[in-house]
């Protein structure tokens, strides 16, 4: 396919809910996260396969899934920025991480290579500051003494909707420059000093194949699938490392699930030598009151399905599997938390 029909495409995608099955009655619906969009589309696909049951999920950023839910519009929400406690209380939700993956920079440079330029997160922050704006600027050759690199303005692209992704990425960037975290901050919307909006991952691929000298951030199952010219990125421990399966797997490592209310976990900036250091989990987000407890129940199975077999489908789009220790911990969460109309349990 033509980059100019590929950018075409993201483009349509970007303005449209993504259906996974002919919509029906006795459909599951869910709306959020762009992040985990490539994975839930496998899952819902062979989930339709295996049982017959539907998904159909509206690709629309963390922040309009978290909107959704709390409105009851949904079966349930997806978010990449996980609630604290005292909102979903507030909320009557639930939460749990349903997959983990990685957010990679990305470039439209000619002539350099996929993986080949280094940055560092000290250096995104001055460009998402507005602060470094020319790619031959000292700060990016001098990670790049082996790339010539053009005397041509750097064209910041960002998330123009609520989304989980850029809080990862602006959470990220908080960690490694003070500047940036007293200036932008981390949330799932800022307002960013410069650049431009793209709507979803779709929005900013398709941006950034679409303007030269463009840089943004998007899932790495968009970067694989659109054959993107990513970067490298220094680390916590000041390895430069590649996005792939093992570097999002050495990031997510260390957390320590049980010890965090709600599942609360953020996993930039992660310590370890191969740690990739924008990795992130996507969670689900629910009513602990289910009005329908079959319908309830059915979103439940869909994840436990996803699950216990979903693994090499999450691996082969390089996405994190949640390990099975945690999984046990979320289905007790769901024998807990989850019940009908009549307050009995639907799990």
């Amino acid at each position: 396919m033509r980059v100019s029909q590929l950018v075409k495409t993201l483009v349509v995608m970007a303005g449209a809910s993504v259906t996974f099955s002919a919509v029906h009655a006795a459909d599951m619906t869910g709306a959020g996260a762009t992040f985990p969009y490539p994975i839930y589309a496998k899952w819902a696909e062979a989930y339709k396969k295996a049982t017959g049951n539907g998904l159909n999920y509206q690709s629309v950023g963390s922040g309009a899934g978290i909107k959704q839910i709390k409105g009851n519009t949904v079966d349930f929400g997806a978010s990449d920025m996980p609630l604290k406690a005292e909102e979903l209380d507030a909320a009557g939700l639930t939460q749990f991480p349903a997959i983990m993956g990685g957010l990679v920079p990305v470039v439209n440079l000619d002539g350099i290579a996929a993986g080949k330029l280094k940055m560092t997160g000290e250096v995104l922050a001055g460009i998402y500051l507005g602060k470094i704006t020319k790619w031959n600027a000292p700060e990016i050759v001098a990670l790049n003494g082996d790339i010539k690199l053009p005397a041509t303005d750097i064209v910041v692209v960002h998330r123009s909707d609520g989304s989980g992704s850029t809080f990862l990425w602006t959470d990220y960037l908080s960690k490694v420059s003070a500047e940036f975290k007293s200036v932008v901050g981390a949330s799932t919307a800022v307002k960013w000093p410069v650049g431009l909006g793209g709507k979803g991952n779709e929005g900013v691929a398709a941006s950034v194949l679409n303007v030269k000298g463009a840089i943004g951030y998007v899932e790495y199952a968009f970067v694989k699938k659109n054959k993107m010219i990513y970067a490298q990125m220094k680390n916590h421990d000041g390895n430069y490392v590649e996005p792939s399966d093992d570097t999002f797997k050495a990031a997510a490592a260390g957390a320590e699930w049980s010890k965090v209310p709600g599942y609360n976990i953020v996993l930039t900036n992660q310590s370890g030598k191969s740690s990739w250091p924008v990795t992130g989990a996507s969670f689900i987000l629910m009513h602990k009151k289910q009005d329908d407890g079959a319908k309830g129940r059915e979103v439940l199975k869909f994840f436990d399905w996803a699950y216990k077999n979903g693994g090499a489908m999450a691996a082969e789009l390089d996405y994190v599997a949640m390990p099975a220790s945690v999984v046990k911990l979320v289905e007790d969460t769901w024998k807990t938390d989850l019940k009908d109309a009549a307050g009995k349990a639907i799990w």
